[in-house]
């Protein structure tokens, strides 16, 4: 996977992180952790793409 196409991926999901806060009625405790728990996953799956840290997720590009 390339630069750009880890940079598409941070933006589609930060996109979709705040249509999910802004349009999607939900207790704002939830909204939290929902947050929280994004953000920790992509963080791990930037340390797998990186070669960082290995999650063994199967067919999983790395940057090259």
């Amino acid at each position: 996977m390339s630069i750009i196409g880890v940079i598409v991926v941070l933006v589609v999901v930060g996109v979709l992180m705040w249509l999910i806060n802004q349009y999607v009625p939900m207790a704002e405790p939830y909204k939290k952790i929902l947050n929280v728990v994004i953000v920790i996953l992509v963080v791990l799956w930037l340390l797998n793409v990186f070669g960082v840290f290995n999650m063994n997720l199967g067919n999983v590009p790395r940057v090259h």
